[in-house]
């Protein structure tokens, strides 16, 4: 990557900074005008109500409609909601100008100092939601994560941003177990790589297996564990990874209705996180393990649970799942009621999902 191109990166993310504390500043400015004109301060927040959560098929993924609900504090039955959100954003501004990072799990304590109550995290994590509706923004943007981490393993150059390693560069191949996927990884700048494909594997246990036998060379990708459900850190990641280094992602998960759907949110995203456009990959490729896979390849099955059987016909009322081999896989995972592993491929040797599937499955997508 040219000099150039780096400082335009990094002049981009001061930009998003900055983006980020103007906007908290001019609802913080709307809170003091209406203080000074004798009015009730008020928040407007989009609708997160199902009702109001729409798929684009423009965009490829679920979307807020235009409802809006106000917020004011001069319902005292909103006046405890309320004084949490204007809070979260002063303690968002903060964060974001101090260049520091927060949990959800320390908001909810931090909340503490302030004096400012919340009943359990439950009711803090929802008003963190509802400040990212109101700004439109993820909460990384705003420097708050989750906990949950994945792991990412491959040849690829970073660039640490973060305070205090600045400058400090690392390839991503040095460490056999991977790099755990977090604030400083996800903000890093994308130096260079000479992989031509990102692998994005639901089992940590599989992501090692990768590891060992050298699929990032053998194959030119970027390896990474989604450890279940994507974390929005490891969506947002994924998605640089497209967008930036112009890498195509191909998902691989267990052989079930759920393995299915969290391809599908790497894709397209989720209902819950409706109000943010920055988290998908919509030419992301589901690969398998498909239900047609298990009756192809014989593997070890396991029966279907109603909780699955009940989560088929859920999301056959989804839109995103109306074509194509989303709709076709559900059909065969009802037909079957079997569900399988990605290990189930050890019944014909360690190394057979890596030999002889992987590579099918890779030819597979040029196609799909």
């Amino acid at each position: 990557m040219t000099t150039n191109k780096i400082k335009d990166r990094k002049k981009k993310a001061l930009e998003k900074q900055q983006n980020i504390i103007d906007t908290l500043k001019d609802h913080g400015a709307k809170v003091y005008g209406d203080l000074n004109n004798g009015q009730f301060p008020k928040f407007s927040i989009p609708s997160r109500s199902v009702s109001n959560i729409v798929y684009d098929k423009k965009l490829r993924q679920y979307i807020l409609g235009n409802s809006a609900a106000v917020r004011s504090s001069r319902n005292s039955s909103q006046l405890r909601s309320f004084t949490q959100l204007m809070w979260l954003a002063f303690f968002a501004n903060r964060l974001t100008q101090e260049k520091k990072s927060s949990t959800l799990r320390d908001v909810y304590y931090s909340s503490q100092a302030f004096e400012i109550e919340f009943e359990d995290q439950s009711e803090s994590d929802n008003i963190i939601v509802d400040l990212e509706a109101v700004l439109s923004k993820p909460r990384e943007d705003f420097h708050i994560f989750p906990e949950e981490r994945s792991s990412i393993f491959g040849d690829l150059n970073i660039e640490y941003t973060i305070p205090g390693y600045e400058g400090k560069k690392m390839n991503l191949s040095n460490h056999p177990d991977g790099y755990a996927i977090g604030p400083s990884l996800t903000t890093a700048e994308l130096m260079d790589t000479s992989a031509e494909i990102v692998i994005a594997i639901e089992k940590g246990g599989l992501f090692t297996r990768f590891v060992e036998e050298q699929v990032d060379k053998k194959f030119k990708s970027i390896i990474i564990n989604t450890g279940g459900q994507a974390p929005r850190s490891t969506r947002t990641l994924l998605k640089r990874l497209h967008d930036e280094m112009g890498l195509p992602v191909i998902v691989l998960t267990d052989g079930d209705v759920y393995g299915e759907h969290i391809a599908m949110v790497i894709k397209s995203g989720s209902a819950n996180a409706a109000h943010l456009r920055e988290l998908t990959v919509p030419d992301a490729k589901w690969v398998g393990v498909w239900a047609t896979d298990i009756e192809k390849f014989k593997l070890p099955t396991i029966p279907m649970t109603e909780s699955d059987i009940k989560r088929c016909y859920d999301l056959q009322n989804d839109p995103r799942y109306q074509e194509g081999i989303w709709k076709k896989e559900l059909d065969v995972f009802l037909k079957i009621k079997r569900k399988a592993e990605l290990e189930a491929f050890s019944k014909y040797g360690l190394t057979n999902i890596t030999d002889k599937y992987l590579p099918q499955k890779l030819e597979l997508a040029k196609s799909l």
